[in-house]
């Protein structure tokens, strides 16, 4: 069991994995925070002394991989976490990603851009928000179809050699695309969702990831929240600033037909004194030793539970026992939109 930290008597988390191989390797906590919720994409912006106080939090109670990107706000996301973990900025690793449009601080919807001067030009503008002198993990957050992986791995790798940038990861894309870029400039880690409800990437990137000893980064491990249990069908989203009531998955229907998944899960846990939301996290880590999920949260609470989750090891018995469970349930609704869906795997 981790030890206990006597501050809020949240726990300590001292498991570490590690993402990638060789130089360019990376030594993290068993479980990630993933930054974005705090002012993006899910709702009302919390006060921001306070998300600050809880990365600290993070930070202070075993976390030590902290994701962001260019486009989450876009640009305050970065900001954010820049201020809150300055004072750790020698002790942790705050991973970011570029290759949407941004036009003087506006997002061009539906646009890419992963040309080579728009790679060097955000990697200049993230240094200054993040607060670091090189960024951790540089992922390009999706494919851009103009621009060859060849040519974004061959500028990554270019700033790796300036010092402005240490390892270089790639977003929901699909084993060739893994394969090429890795030829250029060896991926320390991939980032695409992954949980329960989403296995895809069990079918060709995972395999491709352990060939070439590249770690995996699952982001939304709980499904945008829904797998913690507090979302139904008469939820409602705050569509100012929450995406969720644009993608199939969180439409009414969907969400009533899924709950029969996080049922199971809760079915599960209960036995073991564990939440929906902790056994959907252990599930994930105890698929591989490489994968380090990122769940968001705004909330001491969730953090908590997120980090209690880091002691709730399952045996190849209970994998079985609870793959056998959901592997019956029919997932309800695509993940994205159309428009979005064509942005990813490939």
């Amino acid at each position: 069991m981790a030890a206990m930290s006597s501050e809020l008597d949240l726990p300590l988390m001292t498991q570490g994995r590690r993402l990638g191989t060789g130089t360019s390797s990376m030594e993290v906590s068993a479980l990630g925070f993933g930054v974005m919720g705090m002012s993006y994409n899910r709702g009302h912006h919390p006060d921001r002394r306070a998300m600050i106080a809880l990365l600290r939090q993070a930070v202070e109670h075993g976390v030590t991989l902290f994701d962001t990107a260019q486009v989450y706000g876009p640009l305050i996301n970065e900001e954010l976490a820049g201020e809150g973990l300055y004072p750790f900025r020698n002790k942790v690793h705050v991973t970011t990603k570029f290759g949407h449009s941004i036009v003087n601080g506006k997002h061009e919807a539906g646009k890419l851009n992963s040309r080579p001067e728009n790679i060097r030009k955000v990697a200049d503008e993230s240094l200054g928000r993040l607060r670091v002198e090189a960024i951790d993990l540089f992922y390009q957050h999706r494919l851009d179809p103009e621009v060859p992986i060849e040519d974004v791995a061959g500028t990554v790798r270019d700033l790796i050699q300036q010092g402005k940038v240490k390892r270089f990861g790639l977003c929901e894309v699909g084993a060739q695309t893994i394969r090429r870029a890795h030829a250029v400039q060896p991926v320390t880690a991939v980032q695409s969702e992954y949980h329960v409800m989403w296995r895809e990437p069990e079918k060709d990137v995972l395999p491709v990831l352990e060939e070439l000893g590249i770690g995996f980064v699952p982001y939304s491990p709980l499904n945008r929240g829904f797998l913690g249990g507090a979302l139904n069908e008469h939820t409602r989203f705050d569509s100012g600033n929450d995406n969720r009531d644009t993608l199939p998955r969180f439409q009414p229907e969907a969400m009533r037909a899924n709950l029969a998944l996080v049922e199971a899960l809760n079915v599960f846990g209960r036995t073991r004194g564990a939440t929906s939301a902790q056994v959907a996290l252990a599930w994930l880590m105890a698929q591989k030793p490489w994968i380090v999920p990122i769940p968001g949260t705004t909330k001491l609470a969730h953090l908590e539970e997120n980090l209690r989750a880091a002691d709730l090891r399952l045996t190849a018995d209970e994998l079985r026992e609870l793959d056998s469970a959901v592997s019956g349930i029919r997932i309800v609704g695509d993940r994205y939109p159309p428009e979005q869906q064509r942005q990813i795997q490939r």
